[in-house]
């Protein structure tokens, strides 16, 4: 079931998304969290740094778990996914760090690799509360569209064309920006007990839109929240102004 949240504006979506995640944490001090990263989570990663630092919210039980991380960049490089979990979350509050799993990206055995990956998710049960953002093609993570399956399994994930241009904002040239990155896959995403699908921006409409009202496929990964149970989608108005635009159905 996927309840849907409609927001003024992306200060009011990060303040919603924030709120829910630190009510979990209040309620179940040692929570599991699955953590994206992306421009996205910015505002809702400060707001909870704010509540810790303002109203003593106490990570100290917690552990997270990242959905990516971009290959043959280190820890320590300004554009990997860990870099910038401890720059914008992990350095602010008072989060046992050995605690907080983000896949090494310089890992030399990638299948290997994954696989203990996921046995990390198996054995902490799934993340209680999984937030996530998404693509303007409808990726979540690193799971991109795919014409024929959706990867259930922490992967190394090729990515696209069209991700890769989005992503090289961020990097100095097109050139410089990965062109791989290991993922977790769409059954480690589902095992968790709640998911926060967190949107903002006319772009992300006709994603969203298939998230809601299209066909399950893997031309549209976000498309599979349709299976799970408890799906929050927190998304701004300019997301639904944007909707009437596409033609997406179940038939």
């Amino acid at each position: 079931m996927i309840e849907i949240i409609k927001v003024k504006d992306y200060k009011e979506m990060s303040l919603y998304a924030a709120r829910l995640v630190a009510a979990q944490i209040r309620l179940v001090p040692d929570s599991v969290l699955g953590l994206p990263t992306g421009s996205t989570p910015m505002g809702m990663y400060a707001e909870l740094v704010r509540m810790h630092e303002e109203e003593a919210l106490d990570f100290s039980q917690v552990t997270t778990i990242n959905l990516d991380e971009y290959c043959g960049l280190s820890g320590a490089h300004e554009q990997s996914y860990r870099y910038y979990m401890n720059n914008c979350l992990f350095d602010h509050i008072n989060i046992d760090m050995e605690a907080t799993f983000v896949p090494d990206g310089l890992t030399e055995d990638v299948e290997a690799y994954c696989k203990m990956y996921d046995e990390l998710i198996d054995f902490l049960g799934g993340a209680d509360i999984q937030v996530l953002g998404v693509g303007e093609n409808g990726h979540i993570a690193f799971n991109e569209p795919d014409e024929h399956r959706f990867i259930a399994n922490t992967h190394l994930a090729k990515l696209t064309d069209e991700t890769i241009k989005v992503n090289s904002r961020f990097f100095k040239d097109e050139s410089d920006t990965p062109r791989f990155a290991i993922s977790m896959g769409m059954r480690g995403i589902l095992s968790a007990k709640c998911i926060i699908m967190l949107a903002n921006g006319e772009r992300k409409a006709e994603a969203i839109y298939g998230m809601i009202a299209g066909e399950v496929t893997p031309r549209c990964p976000v498309s599979i929240l349709q299976l799970h149970p408890n799906v929050k989608l927190i998304a701004t108005a300019d997301v639904f102004g944007k909707m009437s635009d596409f033609k997406v159905s179940k038939e």
